[in-house]
């Protein structure tokens, strides 16, 4: 008797998954432009290609990013799934992607995940110079447009296609989805900021901007072993959060700066800050920052990712106190590893479980948005 399985035509392993995984369809909030409201679509899932990883998306932070683009005070091209902060559950993995997270711990379908905001060709120049998130063929979820069956790549949708050569790190289901979604954007850029300043292990630091970027700045410093570390902002709730995340003293800088500065050289033993963290992005505390420095001191600017004035600073004081201002966007994969590792030690140590002040679900992202323009809580979740 003939083998009925012998009239069927033969497929590959690639073309067996491409036929299988075509059936899922997923929401998305897309997002047209500030000023309009989001809008809820369906779209069918585009088929993998090599290399890609499928994650069904569990829970996702708004970033300060997503409110500037929001807002308009930045630009990205629309249409687009705003969400970079994301966690999510493996679904499938395509054939040619290696399998493995960046710790070289096996992936399998149903680990919950997170993942770097970008991917990037790992043998281009700026890769190989240890800055991928500059690298060639870069690609950035959360901030991608929407277009055809591209649609799939950011938080604020059901799935999330992971490209080619983006850091994944496996993550254990004890770390609460508050903490673990901000671990990709504000918790490895604060790693990479760290990096950038070098050694903190005896130093005093001036934290300028006390957002999520400078609590979170407060509490690896104070795990890096800073002698004193200063948090400076125009919010009394932010001042008193900064003081739960390892900020031993606040200035509220509605004051006057004088007093300020003052008041900082003496608690500087005299000498100024030797390192300042701007995470603001205002030329007030940039400007600020750099006059609360001392001989030898290292400025590093994190929050000026929109427009804003030029800055006025004096370069005689800048040669002549050997000051070094540093600049520092997004991170790349060992910064991401220190992160994990950091939140790992010490998501309970620091109140990281209190940072997402409301949670609402994908149907209700206008609200939540409105919500987060209207109260400035340190983050806000989507929760699917």
């Amino acid at each position: 008797m003939k083998d009925n399985n012998e009239a069927l035509p033969q497929l590959n392993e690639l073309e067996i998954y491409v036929e299988a995984s075509t059936s899922r369809e997923g929401e998305i909030a897309l997002f047209k432009g500030p000023g309009q409201d989001f809008e809820l679509k369906m779209f069918k899932v585009r088929p993998l290609r090599p290399g890609e990883v499928l994650v069904k998306n569990v829970y996702t932070t708004i970033c300060g990013s997503d409110l500037h683009t929001y807002c308009g005070l930045r630009n990205e091209p629309c249409p687009t799934v705003l969400g970079h902060e994301i966690v999510g559950e493996v679904l499938e993995i395509a054939p040619g992607h290696p399998g493995i997270d960046l710790r070289g711990r096996q992936l399998e379908v149903g680990d919950r995940i997170t993942w770097t905001v970008f991917s990037s060709d790992p043998n281009s120049v700026n890769s190989l110079r240890g800055m991928p998130q500059k690298g060639d063929k870069l690609y950035k979820y959360g901030h991608v447009q929407a277009s055809g069956h591209e649609v799939f790549h950011g938080g604020l949708a059901t799935y999330c296609i992971l490209q080619p050569d983006t850091g994944i790190i496996k993550l254990a289901d004890t770390m609460p989805l508050p903490v673990a979604a901000t671990l990709n954007c504000s918790v490895s850029t604060v790693a990479g900021a760290l990096r950038m300043a070098g050694n903190i292990k005896g130093k005093t630091v001036l934290i300028t901007g006390m957002g999520h970027l400078g609590i979170t700045c407060a509490a690896m410093c104070r795990e890096a072993g800073a002698t004193w570390i200063g948090g400076a902002d125009v919010s009394a709730k932010r001042l008193n959060d900064a003081l739960s995340f390892g900020a031993d003293e606040v200035f509220d800088m509605n004051a006057d700066t004088d007093v300020l500065l003052r008041s900082i050289i003496a608690s500087t033993g005299g000498k100024g800050a030797d390192v300042v963290f701007d995470m603001s992005g205002a030329p007030d505390a940039m400007e600020f920052g750099i006059a609360g420095l001392g001989i030898g001191g290292c400025a590093i600017w994190v929050g000026a990712v929109f427009n804003t004035r030029p800055l006025q600073i004096d370069p005689e004081r800048i040669i002549r106190s050997l000051i070094t201002i540093r600049g520092i966007h997004n991170y790349n994969y060992e910064d991401f590893q220190y992160a994990f590792d950091f939140m790992d030690r010490n998501w309970q140590k620091y109140p990281f479980i209190e940072v997402v002040e409301k949670e609402f679900s994908l149907d209700e992202v206008e609200h939540a948005f409105v919500y987060a323009v209207a109260h400035k809580p340190l983050r806000v979740g989507i929760k699917f």
